[in-house]
């Protein structure tokens, strides 16, 4: 018996045609995939930039909000109290006493460069609160926030807060009792010229004064004019009267290694001065007034001002902490040890170590009355100071 050999079947079965039409549906699920792949990815930075869209504005005026102010741009912020994500006048405020009549402690707090109020708020998500509302919830403190032009040079926002501040006492002279002030990162600075326009303006008032007063009235009624005296040193410097903690986080009270090295690379191009070294220093030095305070920590206007502003060594004026002052200088460090040459130099990432601690923070022959404390705190990067449980531990316990 002959058998007939196998003859291929032209008709496909079901078993043979099953795998062929699994391929053809994974092969159109990827090309479907992939057409939509650009429009998931702009839905994606979509849902990112509306949830962030809070942060837009400051990044922008961080990196050109002196451009954005002397053009008198709309986008050109305007250093305020916030509530609400919005601008807030110190009137409508509307702070009270605490319930039994006693003035509240006030704490302010301050961003740093490109930031906002929301730092101090909220993290990764609404339930992730930060010193701001923890602070306000867990004690009988009041918290308020401000926003400035981080683009501005740093002694025109010490001004603006000195002024910010002595509007405040002035409106709210019961409801505030002692203020501590919070800064992160140029916050601290911007803190540290308010200090020194504060204590200045305060001297030059008090000045002012005696001078233009009668002598005989001087020596025929001396206790009448103590009393004006002391009156009015108490309305003219009553937020310094008032400022009990200053707290300095990730602060680069030395200058930003940043922004040393951006203006040494700027200054190399354009000595190289050929167009396209000169092209790509002119647009590093569009960074703003604000950034390039950083480089030395300019903290008041004589600095920038002087001719010799832009040498590799420029002058620089010593703003020495105020007296009578708690000063808490907290360090944050990528690295375990806090003994090492790049503890010093590269400290939270951002701001050095060094720097942070701060040379006039640390100098032995300082007046014994100074009231200073320095915390590192190891494997802790700029951003993350403002989320450490330790460090708003601390804050707490120093506050309360």
């Amino acid at each position: 018996m002959t058998e007939t050999p196998d003859l291929p079947n032209d008709n496909a079965t079901p078993d043979d045609a099953a795998p062929r039409s699994s391929r053809w549906r994974r092969v159109a699920a990827a090309v479907g995939r992939a057409a939509r792949a650009p429009f998931d990815g702009a839905g994606l930075l979509y849902r990112v930039s509306q949830d962030n869209l809070h942060f837009t504005l400051p990044v922008l005026n961080g990196a050109f909000g002196d451009q954005l102010a002397a053009c008198h741009d709309r986008r050109a912020i305007r250093m305020s109290f916030r509530r609400y994500e919005a601008d807030v006048p110190v009137a409508d405020l509307g702070l009270q006493p605490a319930p039994d009549g006693r003035p509240r402690k006030t704490v302010v707090f301050l961003h740093g460069l490109m930031g906002d109020e929301i730092i101090w708020q909220t993290g990764n998500g609404p339930d992730d609160l930060r010193f701001g509302p923890r602070l306000q919830q867990e004690t009988d403190v009041c918290c308020l926030y401000v926003r400035y032009n981080s683009g501005l040079h740093i002694s025109e926002n010490g001004r603006l807060l000195h002024q910010l501040l002595t509007e405040l006492l002035d409106t709210y002279p019961e409801a505030v009792g002692e203020l501590v002030l919070v800064g992160h990162s140029m916050g601290g600075l911007v803190i540290r010229s308010a200090g020194y326009y504060g204590s200045r303006n305060e001297l030059s008032v008090v000045g002012c004064q005696l001078s233009g007063s009668n002598n005989e009235q001087l020596t025929t009624d001396n206790e009448q004019l103590t009393t004006d005296n002391e009156q009015l040193t108490t309305k003219n410097s009553h937020w310094l009267n008032r400022l009990r903690d200053v707290f300095l986080l990730g602060v680069p009270n030395d200058g930003s290694f940043l922004e040393q090295n951006s203006h040494l690379t700027s200054l190399i191009l354009r000595k190289i001065n050929l167009w396209p070294t000169r092209a790509i220093s002119g647009l590093i030095d569009k960074r703003s007034n604000g950034i390039k305070d950083l480089r030395h920590a300019r903290l008041v206007d004589e600095d920038w001002q002087n001719e010799h502003a832009d040498d590799l060594f420029p002058p620089r004026t010593v703003v020495p902490p105020l007296p009578g002052v708690r000063y808490h200088i907290l360090v944050g460090s990528l690295l375990k040890s806090a003994t090492s040459a790049l503890h010093d130099y590269f400290g939270d990432g951002l701001v050095g170590a060094g720097s942070a601690r701060g040379r006039i923070f640390q100098d032995p022959a300082a007046p014994p009355e100074l009231l200073i404390s320095t915390h590192v705190y190891s494997k802790l990067h700029h951003g993350t100071l403002l989320s450490s449980p330790e460090v708003y531990q601390y804050l707490r316990e120093r506050v309360q």
